[in-house]
């Protein structure tokens, strides 16, 4: 049964816009493969993977702390179930418990989403996930146990600890967020917006896990930068970091790529503070032949984006971009590109990576046409069909050309501008510019809560913009007709992933839970407001009599009235950013954001609708590495919710009692500082 149609009966039955907190039993889950890429490393290197790999997904770990106060207990609870009997062998459990087929499959999906987004809130829209069975089915379950039998007063408040809260659908744990809106781990409950602001002043007037991966690097580089990371995590050290980083950007080409630490700021409710991931990823030689392409392009294509000379970098600093086969991302979530390090002042001046993750891209994107929403008919085939390439081809200059440009205007503490400010101007306003950038100022810490959305929207607007370059297309070979119909997908996609990012916004709180899907949403506004026909949104009843919608773009369109709107958009957005105009960037966001019940467009009614008719992203199974004499060994296993739950209950085979034991006490210590009203 799919959710909407499970029956729920009783005073808590939930509503349609409920099946939002559930995962369904029918969950996309696919096998990351990476056979082939690890096969063809050297010994030395598939030992480096191994040891990387081991730092990644312990350091991972911390992401459950990151994530809610029940997250760490969650996790432990199902790693001691599921490594006394793994999900085949707790089937007769189930039934003996009272448990159906469909509610131990729904107990199976959720442990696979727990571990799939290290907590129980999705990493791709911060909405808190629950289990799809009643709770005392799942307490029956539990306590029949082989685990519990083994360790019943262990269990039993390991259960007491967390079981209110994984089922609970109160409003404020329904979305991460600040103070009332939400639940976050990055401040104490009693925290709200001004409190943020206070202590991220602070935090800026004061700027300024080790396994024996050392032996097996494969240069000087590779050494110093993983010095910098064991400096950075032994002392807390931000400059540690920075410093790794550094070292990092100048290890070109490695066969063997790999980042670690507290890297992105999207589920921070300030915006700033960092949560940790770890990748380890084998190049794939065919597809980064194309980047390196588009690479030694850049310069000729970054004149062609619509801003003056003076809004762009001094100098385009070539990175490494390659194209990448995951074989380890520990984290909330595994991206399709990547575009790093974020720290702005190396990004500006001495440099930064690009990669796309091939594997990722091969099963993430992939579209059933039964499942393909709010399309006309006509246009799915074409879809299905140019989806991946497009998709590529926007990945590609979102993150090179769309992350790597443009210019933040800067006065150091020494009083030192990196542009004249005397003749400077703002082609926005056509007069001297006045504001810029201070001291330990960051993009981060001026524009906090819009700063992630608002940079993914730019890079996303660099996408569309350039798609439109012959040149671009032909780098990653698409000439002609075939060039045609990328570019009208790329923008259909666009256009479509705007209206499914309402399912990301809550209407109780006014606010948005996912940086790329408000950024489109953003794009889609700005796209609808071109007029002349350019985009068309609609609601329509669905074959089925419910409420549906359909979305049209006219493709003769795109490169006139389609074109000029991003161009005109996609230079506000730089010139707000590059003088760090806070308070016109917000209101330029903020008004393009808004989700409504006014004006030519029901978006909030739109919101049921999508919400109706919404598909879950597909979970990856990643496999596991162990050393075997002086060999590595690739560990897979199957793409499904038990090949998921089983590379996590061997991913920590050797020391997994004391590393549960471990995380309940320190998360007992962090939590105890909490106040009451978390």
């Amino acid at each position: 049964m799919s959710i909407l149609s499970y029956p729920k009966p009783g005073p808590g039955c939930l509503n349609m816009v409920d099946s939002q907190y559930y995962l369904p039993n029918d969950i996309g889950v696919s096998a990351l493969d990476c056979r082939e890429a690890f096969r063809l490393l050297s010994p030395r290197e598939k030992m480096y993977s191994h040891y990387l790999s081991r730092a990644a997904w312990y350091g991972g770990l911390a992401v459950l702390l990151q994530t809610s106060p029940e997250s760490a207990n969650i996790f432990v609870l199902l790693q001691k179930i599921f490594r006394k009997q793994p999900a085949a062998e707790l089937v007769p459990v189930a039934i003996a418990a009272g448990l159906t087929s469909e509610e131990y499959q729904a107990f199976l999906v959720y442990a696979a989403g727990l571990y799939a987004n290290m907590g129980n809130y999705k990493s791709f829209g911060d909405t808190k996930f629950v289990p799809n069975l009643p709770k005392d089915k799942l307490k029956a379950l539990v306590f029949a146990s082989q685990a519990f039998t083994e360790q019943p007063s262990e269990m039993e408040a390991l259960w007491d600890s967390c079981s209110s809260a994984l089922f609970s659908l109160e409003d404020k744990q329904k979305q991460l967020g600040l103070g009332s809106k939400g639940i976050t781990t990055y401040f104490s409950g009693n925290c709200g917006l001004e409190d943020a602001e206070l202590a991220q002043k602070f935090l800026d007037s004061q700027v300024s896990c080790w396994l024996p991966f050392q032996a097996h690097a494969a240069s000087e580089n590779q050494k110093k930068m993983l010095e910098g990371y064991r400096r950075s995590f032994t002392f807390g050290s931000i400059d540690a970091h920075k410093e790794g980083s550094r070292f990092w950007i100048k290890d070109k080409g490695p066969i063997v790529e790999s980042y670690i630490g507290f890297i992105e700021s999207y589920r921070d409710p300030f915006g700033s503070r960092g949560e940790f991931e770890g990748f380890v990823a084998v190049v794939n030689k065919a597809m980064s032949e194309r980047f390196a392409k588009l690479v030694s392009s850049a310069e000729v294509l970054l004149p062609e984006l619509p801003w003056p000379r003076d809004f762009e970098k001094d100098t385009f600093l070539k990175p490494d971009f390659t194209s990448l086969d995951v074989l380890t991302f520990a984290g909330s979530g595994i991206p399709a590109g990547i575009n790093i390090p974020n720290y702005d002042d190396i990004r500006q001046s001495e440099g930064f990576k690009n990669v796309s993750l091939g594997n990722v891209l091969a099963v993430a994107y992939a579209t059933q046409k039964e499942k393909l929403t709010f399309l006309e008919e006509e246009d799915k085939d074409a879809y299905i069909k140019w989806k991946g390439p497009s998709f590529e081809v926007q990945v590609g200059l979102h993150e090179l050309l769309g992350h790597g440009s443009g210019k933040l205007f800067v006065q150091d503490d020494q009083g030192k501008f990196n542009f004249d400010q005397n003749t400077l101007i703002n082609p926005e306003t056509g007069e001297k510019v006045t504001s810029w950038y201070r001291g330990n100022e960051t993009w981060d810490s001026r524009f906090s809560t819009i700063a992630s959305s608002y940079e993914e929207c730019r890079a996303e607007c660099v996408g569309l913009y350039l798609c439109l370059n012959k040149l671009a297309l032909s780098i990653f070979g698409h000439e002609d007709q075939d060039a045609e119909d990328v570019v009208y997908i790329n923008w259909l996609n666009m256009v479509r992933a705007g209206l499914l990012g309402l399912e990301f916004y809550t209407s109780e709180s006014s606010s948005w839970r996912q940086a790329h899907m408000q950024a489109r949403f953003v794009i889609l506004r700005v796209l609808l407001e071109a007029g002349e026909g350019l985009v068309r949104l609609e609601e329509v009843a669905g074959a089925d009599g419910r409420p549906d919608a359909r979305i049209t773009l006219d493709r003769t369109k795109i490169r006139t009235v389609g074109k000029t709107a991003i161009q005109r958009f996609l230079c506000k957005l730089q010139v707000l950013k590059a003088t760090a105009d806070v308070a016109g960037g917000r209101a330029l966001y903020d008004g393009y954001s808004a989700v409504t019940d006014s004006g030519s467009h029901n978006f909030l009614r739109l919101r049921d609708t999508v919400l109706l008719r919404k598909e879950d992203r597909k979970m990856f199974v990643q496999a596991n590495t162990r050393v075997q004499g002086e060999a590595v060994e690739l560990v897979e296993y199957e793409g499904s919710v038990a090949g998921l739950i089983c590379s996590f209950t061997e991913r920590f085979q050797e020391d997994a009692e004391q590393l549960e034991n471990s995380h309940i006490l320190l998360k007992a210590f962090l939590w105890s500082h909490v106040p009451a009203t978390q």
